[in-house]
């Protein structure tokens, strides 16, 4: 018998502070399992397949992800009547923002165009432990301002390799950042966030592993004193061998948006 395939494309956001990230694995909580075991419940016999558009680490959230739903021979015809019955039953860290039908020349992992990350951070204080999920606190005091012109280095097409966790000589590490800036965080509010901190915010179209996490451990050392901006500089050169040694912890990082226009 032959089936018949129905695509859509779906955009979320989570939390990510208590699951391994997005890809199922044995034995451990990830935004992806929950996702289909949700899937399976309301969708009851049908059949169904999803894709991600990306993974994200352990404790990483997203503001908007996506992800592909493939569904056979029966197809969703209430959208507003799905988002309703999926939210209901999706655990309160999960959220499905919309859904859209696509045709099958649609390929999520191909067609997303643009991805902004976000990296919030406060320095030199103890935060209000609430702030813990999606803000990193770097107790040391920091020069923000030189960290500002270290992040302005990151923009263009670069050797992004010192940049790519446990790189290998066959990897393709030339990569273009569109947009690589520190602002002061008026996104993220709360009424026990620190009365200052910062939004470390990149766009691009595809990020290496543990890219964004290494790109900031280098701008914390930076406003550190332990690394000088023309290190910075000298990472990004095609002939460089550095390997960065510092990886910023994960609960900082947002998906804030990915884009498919």
């Amino acid at each position: 018998m032959f089936d018949k395939r129905y695509y859509y494309l779906l955009k979320i956001q989570y939390l990510g502070y208590r699951f391994h990230g997005w890809q199922k694995q044995p034995d451990v909580k990830t935004v992806h399992l929950m996702i289909d075991r949700t899937l399976k419940f309301i969708l009851k016999d049908i059949r169904f397949k999803t894709l991600g558009a990306g993974r994200t680490d352990a404790m990483v959230s997203a503001n908007e992800a996506a992800l592909e739903l493939f569904v056979y021979n029966e197809p969703i015809t209430d959208f507003e009547a799905f988002l309703e019955l999926f939210n209901h039953n999706l655990p309160q860290d999960i959220r499905a923002l919309s859904i859209i039908e696509v045709d099958k020349n649609f390929n999520i992992i191909q067609d997303s165009k643009l991805k902004e990350y976000h990296y919030v951070f406060s320095e030199g204080q103890k935060n209000h432990p609430f702030c813990a999920p999606i803000l990193t606190t770097i107790l040391e005091p920091l020069n923000v301002e030189l960290m500002k012109q270290g992040a302005k280095l990151f923009e263009g097409h670069h050797n992004f390799k010192t940049y790519c966790y446990r790189a290998t000589d066959k990897g393709e590490y030339y990569r273009t950042i569109i947009s690589s800036e520190i602002i002061d965080n008026n996104i993220y509010t709360a009424n026990f966030f620190p009365e200052h901190s910062y939004v470390f915010k990149v766009v691009g179209k595809g990020f290496m592993r543990n890219q964004i996490r290494l790109m900031f451990g280098s701008l914390i050392k930076l406003g550190r004193g332990e690394v000088t901006i023309e290190y910075i500089k000298g990472t990004l050169k095609s002939d460089s061998i550095e390997v960065m040694d510092y990886i910023a912890p994960a609960s900082g990082l947002i998906l804030h948006s990915i884009n498919f226009e």
